[in-house]
C-alpha cells in the first residue's frame, strides 16, 4: 500500500511503503531530520503527526491505513 506523506514546513510530498521507516523516507525525499541517538530516547528527530501527535522519526514506521499523512518538522532550540 502506498502512502503519500507531506512534509512541512518545507513542502515536500514523497510516496512510501507503509513499514518504511520515517527517517528513510524523509532522507529520500531530500528532507533533513536531525538525528542523535537513532534509538528515541534523544527526541532530536522529534516530528508532529498531522497537527497532534509527535513521534520520533528514527523508531518509526509509516503506518497503514492511511491515504496520506502531514509530517510537520519543527527545531528544538536545544538542538
Amino acid at each position: 500500500m502506498t502512502i503519500r506523506i507531506h512534509f512541512l514546513p518545507d513542502d515536500v510530498t514523497v510516496d512510501a511503503k507503509a513499514g518504511e521507516p520515517l527517517l528513510q523516507v524523509a532522507e529520500r525525499a531530500g528532507v533533513f531530520i536531525p538525528t542523535g541517538c537513532l534509538m528515541g530516547s534523544c527526541h532530536a528527530c522529534e516530528v508532529e503527526v498531522e497537527g497532534k501527535d509527535t513521534i520520533c522519526a528514527c523508531i518509526t514506521a509509516v503506518p497503514a491505513g492511511s491515504e496520506q499523512l502531514t509530517i510537520n518538522l519543527y527545531v528544538d532550540p536545544a538542538w
